[in-house]
């Protein structure tokens, strides 16, 4: 591994100009008269206007300065049998020297930029509630990371190079963050990397096995006897909803990447549709402002892998034996804590959460959806200090950094 260098993201201008070249040569389909709004995929106004905002007034330079105000490096990760890989990344300690090393993992269509919300209240504390430090590394093939460029670059390949990056950091013992993506990352650091250096996860859209009689009798017993509750009912009719008519993403780029690809990496008004869809229907009510939506976008076309790079770990993943999720499902004796989001896309009951181990945080939330470190910075935050506080199931599993100043 090299050292540890400061970083800047800077476009180059001729990227930016191209782009507008693109916006302005765009041809856009026809819309079907009548259909109700969303039925069939990003409204054709909606897209219209975004993208001629980004090509005549949205301010990227802008966007590069307040990105630029938080402390980013990159440094080479070697994995094993694969490459060494160029890690992008946020380091952002707190003041207090006890805080928590925190590893926050985003997913798709997301960025670092999942975290800039949460990120300024993680690492204040050390008295009322813990203080954390912060690292949130792009996942490679993602933002700024370099692209995998290998197959079977699996979602293990991830949980070694980020542990790897946060033993480069320093820091021996540590927890995690995800969702998405970050989600079956985290899990399979608790897997790979727990109890030893992964002292305790906290997980948003949650996917357990339904327990059996032969494999958790106790637990089975008692699924079989507890009705589902009403919040558990709706959730069930959410994820078959998901399943049904907005999980077509996830067939195509987990079985022909390349193809989404060539739209992804050419077309910008094509990326600008497809991942603006997502940020509409994964969230529950949330006001997504122009700039926000091309702020996120934009992160991905001027991406350092390009867009196309970020379907192949869907490929890769359910084309392991066993898929991602199966194997994530395995039992971790690592401290596990859950958010439940009402408008996430996978809701199942809530004991089923337990076959992945010990859950020693659950917290269902009101209001919420997919993205939950954006929609619901505050939830994020307060769960972690719950979890991780001095009444917390997590409290002081990292010997020495509590969060807490000392007493």
């Amino acid at each position: 591994m090299s050292s540890i260098a400061p970083f800047k993201i800077a476009v180059p201008e001729d990227k930016l100009n191209r782009l507008k070249q693109k916006l302005a040569l765009t041809d856009f389909p026809s819309e079907v008269l009548g259909a109700q709004p969303w039925s069939h995929g990003a409204p054709l106004s909606d897209v219209k206007r975004l993208a001629l905002h980004w090509e005549n007034d949205f301010d990227w330079r802008a966007v590069e300065i307040r990105l630029n105000e938080l402390p980013q490096y990159t440094t080479n990760i070697d994995v094993q049998g694969f490459n060494t890989y160029d890690i992008h990344f946020i380091h952002q300690p707190s003041i207090v020297k006890t805080a928590i090393p925190l590893l926050f993992l985003h997913g798709w269509p997301g960025s670092i930029i999942e975290v800039t919300k949460i990120l300024p209240e993680l690492i204040k504390g050390g008295k009322d509630f813990p203080a954390f430090h912060v690292v949130a590394p792009s996942l490679i093939d993602f933002g700024f990371s370099s692209a995998s460029n290998k197959k079977e670059f699996h979602s293990e390949q991830h949980a070694e190079a980020y542990h790897k990056l946060m033993l480069a950091l320093g820091y021996t013992e540590y927890v995690v963050q995800g969702g998405d993506l970050g989600y079956g990352i985290a899990r399979f650091l608790a897997l790979s990397y727990g109890p030893e250096h992964v002292k305790a996860h906290h997980v948003n859209c949650v996917a357990p096995a339904q327990p059996t009689a032969t494999e958790h009798p106790e637990l089975h017993a008692k699924v079989q006897a507890t009705p589902l509750t009403s919040s558990e009912l709706a959730g069930l009719a959410r994820s078959e909803e998901f399943s049904k008519e907005g999980n077509g993403y996830y067939k195509q780029q987990s079985t022909r990447p390349l193809t989404t690809g060539y739209f992804m990496q050419d077309s910008p008004v094509g990326l600008l549709a497809w991942i603006y869809e997502k940020l509409h229907d994964w969230s529950d009510n949330y006001f997504w402002t122009d700039d926000e939506i091309l702020t996120w976008v934009s992160i991905y076309y001027f991406s350092r892998p390009g867009p196309a790079a970020t379907s192949y770990i869907y490929y890769n993943n359910e084309h392991r034996d066993p898929g991602m999720f199966a194997a994530v499902q395995k039992y971790s004796v690592v401290p596990l804590g859950i958010s439940r989001f009402p408008k996430d896309l996978i809701l199942l009951p809530k004991l089923w959460n337990q076959t992945m181990g010990p859950v020693v945080f659950e917290k269902e939330h009101e209001s919420g959806g997919h993205f939950a470190a954006w929609e619901r910075p505050d939830a994020i935050v307060d769960d972690l200090r719950t979890m991780f506080g001095r009444a917390g199931g997590a409290f002081n599993v990292v010997k020495g950094h509590s969060g807490l100043l000392e007493d």
